[in-house]
């Protein structure tokens, strides 16, 4: 089967390097006037069995990944839908969209019903991919023949695929675990040390398993790659865009403008779903509020610490 991967950005194109190891990728991106290398991922050079395109239709492959930032995925499909119908569709974004505070599985599934639809989720960074570096990730896919077959198809020598047929617990792992990923930068850049991390990291994963699960999601899978394992990476490396920011907010210090921060829009996403669904999740309506700026810095520790004591 043929791929290609939507979306020229760092992970986008980290992605379509290693799948070109194993045969001709395409890589569409609005703007790939670019020959040789992209400057979203420097030092990496692109190989021949790559092609890159700004044209949609020229993207059309039989499995087609979607690495589109969460916030932009549902306005793209609205509007290409159509086109990419029938076809193996694999989200490879990492939030929960703030119009319908649904994941990515069902936006592809709204705007795509003969779509077969997959997840590709977890611990991750697209410089590790690109470099060929051992990375892991969850597949996951409510067909398990489709599962197999795909995962099958984009497993590499390096980058080793696992299978699940738990779309909801893996998209959502994915895209929790940057909400608390935030939480933890901001726990050190505030200088409250490792302690609390490791606390704010473990309440947090608590909070993720009780979302995921009131979605749907078996807990079993939030203990997986796409959960537990990209909480970990997340919430402790600074090549993670989430954790940045939160150490920005710790720091009292303004983040890149217009850089995209998956994480600050789940949480906004995340504190609109936790009342619907009557779930507890204060360190995720937390960060709501630093990202907004609506609590400040200062204050925030006193909110978790002012809360009523309970069994874990």
């Amino acid at each position: 089967m043929s791929v290609s991967v939507i979306g020229a950005g760092a992970f986008g194109t980290a992605l379509a390097v290693v799948l070109a190891a194993k045969g001709p990728v395409t890589l569409w991106g609005r703007d790939v006037a670019w020959r040789g290398e992209n400057p979203r991922l420097p030092g990496v050079v692109l190989p021949n069995t790559l092609r890159p395109t700004d044209r949609l239709d020229d993207a059309l492959a039989e499995t087609v990944l979607l690495a589109l930032p969460a916030q932009v995925l549902g306005g793209f499909l609205a509007q290409h839908g159509a086109m990419l119908d029938g076809r193996n569709l694999i989200s490879c974004a990492k939030g929960i969209d703030l119009q319908t505070l649904q994941g990515p599985s069902a936006l592809i599934r709204g705007a795509c019903p003969d779509a077969t639809v997959a997840v590709l989720t977890g611990p991750s960074f697209a410089a590790d991919i690109a470099r060929g570096l051992p990375t892991a990730l969850t597949l996951a896919c409510e067909d398990a023949d489709a599962a197999e077959a795909l995962q099958a198809q984009l497993s590499t020598g390096a980058l080793r695929l696992y299978r699940s047929t738990d779309v909801t617990g893996a998209e959502f792992g994915g895209a929790l675990k940057n909400v608390i990923a935030i939480a933890a930068g901001a726990a050190i850049g505030a200088g409250y040390g490792d302690s609390a991390r490791a606390s704010v990291i473990t309440r947090g994963f608590a909070e993720m398993t009780r979302l995921a699960t009131a979605l749907g999601a078996r807990p079993e899978t939030l203990t997986g790659l796409s959960g537990l394992g990209d909480l970990v990476l997340t919430s402790t490396s600074e090549q993670s865009r989430n954790f940045r920011f939160g150490l920005a907010l710790g720091h009292g210090r303004d983040f890149g403008a217009g850089t995209t921060v998956e994480g600050a829009a789940t949480a906004r996403a995340v504190a609109a779903l936790a009342p619907q669904l009557g779930v507890d999740l204060p360190i995720s309506q937390l960060v709501a509020g630093l990202a907004q700026g609506h609590i400040a810095m200062e204050h925030a520790l006193d909110i978790l610490l002012n809360r009523p004591l309970k069994e874990e």
